[in-house]
């Protein structure tokens, strides 16, 4: 294997699923493209490119599109095809080949022995059903496959185990992040396919590819944002000139809307931490602001992955601490002054202006304030029959309607708020609550004009 080869196998990025060299027969390096959905500022692409770049070969980005992804739905779809024009052309800008394969065309294994891969790469992913795939492609491809931590500014590989909170992941982030907070290199393919040998792909129609493929229809598509990498960079650019600097002081307040929302760019892989981050640390505004942006954007957002990636039950209740569990054991039989079903609150139709203007924001805009989200899934807990059907009501509603559902940073926030994840437990015992940490209504009026925020989500 060349010198380029072993390097990429060693770079703590790269995860060597399926070890071995790189076929001397093949004809491609695939790089199977799922979680990072971009052109720019992807380390799996730029691992592939490499790769491909060193065994003289061409590059073929492999995306395939599945209607039965699981908990997605048309409001997922559509915002992840509003993105792929885009990424296809950023990709054929670098030299490498996009192939778009919706169902029932849209089998890895079918492509890889169609273009003859000499090695297949793919992006990393901690959740169950990702996880499981990708060990599949490792059992079934007959050439070395391996995945690379393309969404995380640390890789993984650095945290064995499962963190207990951000207090103990913080410092050895901190001694970490100056070796890969950098910026990234984005290689163009050198070899190109042939034009008889270039594999064959659809053309990305948005809306006719929403009307062919049998999507769930859980949720319409939001009008509040468009798929895309440019649109990510669009908002990044705002954030930098009008949120930013006051983000320290503002991040809290949903009343101002002083939030970077780029969330479901990142869950999406459209836009890369790499890409906001290094934006953000050259922003011309305090070391404070910069500072508490990327604590949200590398330490609670990598401290979620952690979870996920080390708790096998993190979309359960079962995946909250023990001391968690146990205090909501002791409270289980507590009174409940209010309650509610499933059908009621995913309406919105409960006695709280504030909580009811959270759910109407996330339903309508595919969004809701990370302040709101905590207060949202917390009086879950106190107004469902027990702590597990909360869990599993919040987990519902938040897949279903956030455009960044069904993420690392959604499960472990869930878990915080409901079963202490992450948290420590927080005297004195409470009805129903027992040690987790509460809020209150009362408590957010004293922290912002909880009107103003009605008021702006229900527009009167």
């Amino acid at each position: 294997m060349s010198d380029v080869i072993r390097a990429l196998e060693r770079d703590p990025r790269v995860f060597v699923r399926r070890p071995g060299p790189p076929d001397p027969e093949g004809r491609a390096v695939v790089y199977w493209m799922q979680r990072a959905q971009r052109g720019l500022d992807n380390p799996a692409l730029d691992a592939a490119i490499l790769a491909g770049n060193a065994l003289g070969l061409p590059v073929a980005v492999f995306f395939g599109l599945h209607p039965g992804y699981p908990g997605a739905n048309r409001r997922h779809y559509a915002f992840l095809i509003e993105g792929l024009p885009e990424t296809a052309r950023r990709i054929e800008e670098r030299g490498a080949a996009f192939v778009f394969r919706p169902y029932p065309e849209h089998d890895l294994m079918r492509f890889a022995r169609e273009v003859r891969a000499a090695l297949v790469i793919g992006d990393e992913n901690p959740l169950r059903a990702p996880e499981g795939w990708r060990a599949r492609a490792a059992e079934r491809l007959s050439v070395p496959f391996w995945t690379v931590d393309a969404d995380v500014i640390v890789p993984s590989r650095h945290f064995e185990r499962a963190e207990y909170m951000a207090r103990t992941i913080r410092p050895k982030l901190a001694r970490l992040i100056p070796s890969y907070l950098r910026p990234l290199v984005n290689p163009v393919a050198r070899a190109r396919f042939e034009p008889a040998a270039m594999p064959g792909s659809r053309p990305i129609d948005p809306a006719a590819l929403l009307k062919e493929l049998s999507i769930k229809d859980d949720a319409s598509p939001v009008t509040s944002y468009r798929g895309g990498t440019a649109e990510g960079l669009r908002l990044l650019d705002r954030f930098l000139r009008e949120r930013l600097a006051r983000y320290a002081e503002d991040r809290n307040r949903p009343d101002l809307l002083g939030t970077s929302e780029l969330s479901a760019y990142l869950h999406f892989g459209q836009l890369g931490p790499h890409t906001v981050a290094l934006a953000v640390a050259a922003a011309g505004v305090s070391a404070a602001a910069k500072a508490a942006f990327l604590e949200e954007l590398i330490v609670r957002r990598e401290l979620a992955v952690n979870f996920v990636a080390h708790t096998p039950h993190y979309d359960r209740l079962a995946g909250a601490p023990a001391w968690g569990r146990r205090t909501l054991d002791a409270h289980a039989a507590d009174k409940r002054v209010h309650r509610y079903q499933e059908g009621e609150l995913e309406a919105a139709a409960t006695h709280d202006p504030l909580w009811n203007a959270a759910q109407v924001e996330m339903v309508r805009e595919g969004r809701m304030h990370g302040y709101m989200r905590m207060y949202w899934a917390k009086k879950l807990l106190e107004w469902t029959e027990s702590p597990a059907q909360a869990f599993e009501i919040a987990v519902r509603l938040n897949d279903r309607y956030q455009l960044d559902g069904r993420d690392p940073n959604g499960y472990t926030g869930i878990g915080w708020a409901i079963g202490g994840t992450h948290d420590r437990p927080w005297p004195p015992h409470k009805e129903v609550l027992g040690l987790i940490r509460p809020m209150t209504f009362n408590g957010l009026k004293r922290k912002f004009p909880v009107a103003d925020y009605v008021r702006r989500v229900s527009g009167v």
